[in-house]
């Protein structure tokens, strides 16, 4: 299970903190969402999750046990908003590869299998797939490092219609063997597969009701 307990984090050079003592729970298997604007600080809390930024105060738990940054980067896996703009391989298979010479074809195409990818040949440029494809890859990227907890920043982002249903349909799948925790400004498609969700506005997280925000979204429009 994932903690935070009053987490902070305020910059010196900011005359205000962007993280304003954070606390959430999320249980292991299951997806939390945190919704809130470009600027209220979600990138951020994923940085501090991730072990690339420190909290000024507070603390990030797993199971109990409070985590430094190093201890982070091994727990969780993320997937930034463009995930594309990352990638180094110039096939799939060095890009699964990167820090991980060792493993076998067969590891890397278990991993491609988990992500809906193993059609594919391993001899594919990364840039030459589709949007869909592309976020598929990078999730396939970080479980492969098999991380506790996934990260994902955006994740329909910049997708249409048919590949965004795939993608969330894909990660309800990979929920029932991994925490996840999705940030987004738009939380319309993730909504039914969100097991608990947060609000954060000027850094302030509030948790919400999931089932609130679905009504809210599939109540019609009147006219005026």
């Amino acid at each position: 299970m994932l903690y935070l307990r009053n987490l902070i984090y305020h910059p010196t050079a900011t005359p205000n903190a962007i993280l304003k003592s954070l606390n959430l729970d999320l249980p292991h298997q299951q997806l939390g969402l945190v919704i809130g604007p470009s600027g209220s600080g979600k990138s951020t809390l994923l940085e501090i999750l991730s072990g690339l930024a420190e909290p000024t105060s507070g603390g990030v738990f797993w199971r109990e046990q409070q985590l430094i940054s190093e201890q982070l980067q091994q727990l969780a896996g993320i997937v930034f908003q463009f995930p594309e703009r990352h990638f180094c391989g110039g096939t799939i298979l060095e890009e699964l590869r990167l820090g991980h010479p060792e493993l076998g074809v067969e590891r890397v195409r278990q991993a491609l299998q988990e992500v809906g990818l193993e059609h594919l040949s391993l001899n594919t440029a990364p840039h030459a797939l589709s949007g869909g494809q592309q976020r598929r890859l990078a999730l396939a990227v970080q479980l492969i490092r098999q991380p506790s907890l996934l990260l994902l920043d955006e994740p329909t982002a910049g997708l249409d219609w048919s590949m965004r249903r795939q993608l969330v349909n894909l990660l309800a799948k990979l929920k029932k063997d991994w925490t996840l925790l999705v940030v987004t400004h738009d939380a319309g498609d993730m909504l039914p597969i969100a097991d608990r969700c947060w609000t954060l506005n000027h850094g302030e997280l509030n948790p919400i009701d999931p089932a609130t925000l679905q009504d809210k979204a599939e109540e019609p429009l009147t006219a005026v």
